[in-house]
């Protein structure tokens, strides 16, 4: 029998690391990571990431699960994860690649629609007009100097320009009345990631969200590995994380006010929480971010 090769799966291509940052955003050229593939980044896929390419200029072959596209200068193409995709680009292309984990991307979609569901299948967008082309072009490049710098209130400008960046995507959706609704699996999983939005600072159990949706909590299992590599905990833990990051570097509340919004019964539980997933305990953690913004 012949043995089909697995599409693999990359936190970013090349490698299964996370990127080196904290953030919970990755900006990078398209050269940077290209030119050490001759151009050419195999068909592979993401789990739990959202994918945003920029062509700026120079032309590329994208493919999109069992479809390519040949598309040149002035296109953004949007991935949300699990789709196979790959690129085969020309060695003058230039732009950016941008990558954004779900638990921020949900949360800055919720902020332009909380009633939106989430992007389902890929989109290959043209810039038509020359006011978009220079805005969408001085956007993604402060994006990625922002991304690469260390300036004050740097997590503040990035979700920022990648809200601007959100809003002209969404303004430009395509309407296509013959496409496919998604996958049941795929419906599941993104209610489950509405309802974790939605109630993260309940703390509810697995058991609680798979009731919600009708389902065992070894049927959700099944459906949220398939859908991101990872437990339902864990993506539920990755949500209140967030929120504790941003609680603790864009508030004055103390580390139990922050405790107990979060739904924690102690600060100590809170504590013990953080620093496992961050290896920084919450004073450690915001002191680290307050020496970073006065750089």
């Amino acid at each position: 029998m012949t043995q089909t090769k697995p599409i693999p799966i990359f936190k970013l291509y090349g490698g299964r690391e996370e990127w080196p940052t904290p953030d919970l955003i990755h900006c990078e050229t398209i050269a940077s990571r290209s030119e050490l593939h001759n151009w050419n980044i195999r068909p592979h896929r993401h789990t739990g990431l959202y994918q945003i390419l920029y062509l700026n200029s120079g032309r590329a072959v994208i493919r999109l699960d069992d479809s390519r596209h040949a598309v040149g200068a002035a296109h953004i193409i949007e991935i949300p994860h699990t789709f196979v995709h790959g690129f085969e680009f020309d060695h003058d292309c230039t732009g950016f690649v941008t990558t954004i984990a779900y638990p921020l991307f949900t949360q800055l979609l919720r902020n332009l629609d909380d009633s939106a569901p989430l992007p389902a299948t890929p989109h290959i967008h043209r810039i038509r007009g020359r006011d978009d082309q220079d805005t969408l072009r001085r956007t993604f490049t402060r994006l990625h100097a922002e991304y690469t710098g260390q300036a004050p209130y740097r997590s503040v400008q990035l979700e920022a320009m990648l809200t601007l960046i959100l809003v002209w995507l969404r303004r430009n959706q395509p309407q296509d009345p013959h496409s496919a609704p998604p996958r049941r699996s795929q419906a599941h999983f993104e209610r489950f990631s509405e309802l974790v939005e939605r109630t993260h600072a309940s703390r509810h159990d697995v058991a609680f969200y798979a009731a919600q949706l009708g389902m065992s909590p070894a049927h959700l299992n099944v459906i949220t590995r398939g859908h991101s590599g990872k437990s339902p905990l864990e993506l539920i833990h990755e949500r209140l994380l967030l929120e504790a990051r941003r609680s603790l570097v864009y508030t004055t509340m103390s580390i139990s006010e922050i405790s107990y919004g979060l739904g924690f019964s102690e600060p100590a539980y809170f504590t013990r929480f953080f620093k496992k997933a961050t290896s920084l305990s919450p004073k450690a953690f915001r002191q680290h971010a307050g020496t970073l913004a006065s750089q």
